[in-house]
Order: structure tokens, then sequence, then C-alpha cells
């Protein structure tokens, strides 16, 4: 297998030039993340009072999680779409696009007229604005993590596509931060009548601002490597494209597909574990279970998010050291084995003891995260690693972080317990563990590989890029 150094490879970023990529990156998943966890906290906070108030009060916490959910079942669409042309155009035009398409969905949230004033037209129309926050985050998440890692150096790729994961809980910690400031500062009552407009129209000017650094930075050099060999491909063939320079999507189902099923299972854990520490616990303190403030909620999460921040570079850069697989496999079987624990602690109704909770989980999450970026986007080929990467990390939310609160909160309503939320998030552990078990290390692995996983359709499972054009251009030429 060609080395990192070799000519098959891109020639390595300059580590300033990759300094301010990882920053837009880290900035625009941040920005993005703000937006879509912005609405998890507002769904469980006043949503459920502005948007559906003829609802008992759990009924309508349960209705408000499901427009939330929705934003979930939009991001597999997302994924397919931006993966597509992410694939064929390249990654920095779609980012760019799924900036301004999530900060414009935000900003319309925070000018949406409650049900007191247009009825049962306004949760149609914050449903509505929901998906176009999934539609946009489902082609976001894919591209960020792969202009990093196609810049990256090899030997630290675990760690310098990490950063792009930390836009997670530095958007949960800014959506929270914001949150928390204005219930602190707000009563109830004006909090429900305009302060909680308040953060989802700063999305308007975060967006000004990651717009400007993006569109600062470089297409990554890996794609534009391949996309010349591409067009070399289709000049030695007479013009004629194959399946995969078309349809990115049919070349990911015929040669990636157990990847595709791995990237999925990867996620059960991952994605579920997150939604009920992060969402669903400020629905659960603040339930007559247990009896927390909303703020005593938000300030736990608040914490525990900025810790989060701090580990994930830090697993990532583990990840380099000793593989992606043990790091992930860690990670699975700490939030498996701190399900019950997180709940217990929980209700002692003391505060240190909730950031506790929240923070270990976020930790062992931290764990499964940090190297999901490199680790997803070692699995792909370069013209198909866009769409790769989106489906198998999209695909799986709509089954894992889109019904978690939902179910979380179905569960405590039925059974008045945490014990059926925590076996839940074990049995996700359990697939996790099944799905990183059966994969493959990555780590070593040279991105500008044709087939890093399994065997092209032609050709040696060692072939770079490079090689095949050289093989088609032999193949098309007059004997």
């Amino acid at each position: 297998m060609p080395t990192p150094d070799s000519p098959a490879s891109a020639p390595p970023t300059p580590p300033r030039s990759l300094r301010r990529i990882v920053a837009a990156s880290l900035i625009g998943t941040t920005i993005e993340w703000y937006d879509f966890f912005l609405y998890g906290s507002a769904a469980a906070l006043v949503f459920n009072k502005l948007f559906f108030p003829d609802s008992d009060p759990l009924v309508g916490t349960l209705l408000s999680f499901l427009t939330y959910a929705v934003g979930f079942a939009a991001r597999p669409v997302g994924a397919l779409v931006f993966g597509h042309y992410g694939d064929r155009l390249g990654r920095k035009k779609l980012l760019i696009l799924s900036l301004l398409m999530m900060g414009g969905a935000t900003c319309a949230i925070g000018l949406l007229p409650t049900h007191a004033t247009v009825g049962s037209a306004a949760p149609v129309l914050l449903t509505a604005l929901r998906l176009v926050q999934g539609f946009a985050l489902g082609g976001e998440w894919g591209g960020a993590v792969l202009l990093v890692s196609e810049h990256g150096d090899a030997r630290r790729r675990g760690f310098w596509a990490s950063w792009p994961q930390t836009g997670a809980p530095a958007g949960q910690l800014l959506a929270t931060g914001v949150l928390s400031a204005l219930t602190a500062t707000l009563s109830d009552d004006a909090f429900e009548s305009w302060g909680w407009r308040v953060p989802f129209l700063l999305s308007g000017v975060l967006v000004l601002v990651g717009l400007w650094i993006r569109l600062s930075v470089d297409e990554s050099p890996v794609f534009k490597a391949a996309l010349a060999r591409a067009e070399a491909r289709k000049a030695a063939t007479g013009g004629n494209e194959d399946t995969a320079e078309k349809m990115p999507l049919v070349a990911v189902l015929r040669d990636h597909w157990r990847d595709v099923l791995i990237a999925m299972g990867a996620r059960m854990a991952e994605n579920i574990s997150y939604y009920v520490i992060t969402a669903f616990v400020l629905v659960y303190a603040t339930s007559d279970h247990v009896d927390l403030g909303k703020q005593t909620a938000l300030n736990a999460v608040l914490i525990a998010s900025a810790v989060h921040f701090a580990v994930i570079p830090a697993w990532g850069a583990l990840s380099d050291r000793i593989g992606r697989r043990p790091v992930y496999l860690l990670g699975a079987v700490g939030v498996g084995a701190w399900a019950f624990p997180f709940f217990l602690l929980i209700d002692t109704k003391g505060f240190p003891a909730l950031v506790l909770a929240v923070m270990v989980g976020l930790v062992f999450h931290g764990a499964m995260y940090a190297p999901q970026a490199a680790f997803f986007s070692e699995m792909f080929a370069t013209r198909m690693r866009y769409s790769g990467a989106s489906i198998g990390a999209q695909f799986s939310s709509v089954a894992a972080g889109a019904p978690a609160p939902l179910i979380a909160t179905a569960l405590l309503a039925d059974y008045d317990s945490a014990t059926p939320i925590a076996l839940y998030v074990i049995a996700a552990a359990l697939l996790t563990l099944v799905a990183v078990g059966v994969a493959k290390e990555t780590r070593d692995r040279d991105l500008a590989a044709v087939e890093p996983t399994s065997a092209p359709s032609s050709g040696s499972a060692t072939e770079t890029e490079a090689e095949a054009a050289k093989r088609t251009a032999r193949s098309a030429s007059p004997r």
C-alpha cells in the first residue's frame, strides 16, 4: 500500500494553511451545531408551551421532540444530495451552501409566530424550518471532516480531523450558554414571550463570520488531484464516464456497502448516548421525578460540554497512536457501563452529582466521536468519500439520534423510571461494539487509495487512483 509520502498521495498542506482550514471547519461546524442544538434545548424548555399549548405538559414535550426528530429525517436526504455534488464539484462549495441554509432556517425560527398568534400553522412552519436545518446538517458534517482529513498530515490525521468534531460541544456550549444567560436574567414570562427568540436571531451574525472564514480556504488537494485524474480518464476513454464518476452513490453501495453498514452501526451508541445525555437530561432533571430547576440543568450541560470540547482532540491524538478502533471501542463500553450510574447520580438531586453524571458520559462519548471523522474518511475512496461518509453517518441518525429523546421521554412517561432508558443506551452500546468489532483498522491507510477496504472492480486492492488512471489510459490506447 502506498505510504502517505508516496507520489500517489497529495502533497502535505503547510502547517499554517492547515490551521486555517481546521479553524474554518471548526467555526463552521460550531455554527451549524449551535443552530441544531439550540432547537433541541428550546424543544425541551419552551416549544411545548409555545407551539403545542393544548397538550398535557409531558405530551407537549413529546410533540416538541417529534418536530426535533423531523430534522434528523431530513439529514439522510441532505447526505445524499450534498454527498453527490460534493464528490463531483468539491467540498468547499457545498460547505458554504450548507452554512447559508442552516443559518437562514435558524433565523427564520426566531421570527416565527407562535400558536397563540396563528394557531396550528405555527407548528407546521416550525416543522418545515426544522426540515431545512436537518437537510443542511446532513451535508455539513461529511464536507467539514473531509476538508480537514484530506488536507492534514497523515500521521496526525486523527488529531486534526477531531477538531471539526469539537464543533458539536462548542455549539452545545454556545447554545446552552446563551439560553442559560437568558433564563438567568429574564423572568419566565419574558423568556417565553420574546427571550427565546434572541439566540435564534444571533445565528445570523455567526453565519456571516463563518462564511467569511470558509470563503478564505482552499479546496481539498486530494479532491483536486482525484478530479484531475478523473478528467484524464475521461479524455483517455473518449469522454465516457463510468458509473462511479456519474453517480458516486452507486459506487458507494456497490463497492463500500459493508463500510456504510459499519459506519451506521458505529454511530448507534455515539448518537443515542449523546442526545440522552444532553437533550433528554433537560427533561429528566426538570421533571417531577427529580424536580431540579431549568437553570440548574442548563448549567450542568454547560460545564460538561466544556470538558467534552477539551477531551475530543486528546482522544483523536490517542487514535493516531493506538488506532481508531481501540479508542472507539473504549467509548462504546464506557457509555454502556455508565448508563445506570448516570441516572442514579441525577436522582440524588444534587448539582455536583448532575454535573458529574453528564461530564463522565460526555467524556466516554468523546472517545467515539473524536476518531469517527478520520475513521469514516479512511473507509472510502476520494471520488465517493463525501457520499460514503455522509450516508454512513447520517442514515444512522434517523434510527439513533432522531428518536432518542422521544423514546427516552416516552419510556419515562410509561414506566416513571430511568431503568428502561438505561437499558436502551446499553443496547445501543452493544450494537456499536459489534459494528466496530468487525471493522478493519484504518489508521495507516492512504487517502489516495482507490479502494481502501474492499477489492475494486478492477485492479488490485492496493491500487492508487494515479495507478488506476494509468491503467485506464493504457487499456484505452490503440494496440
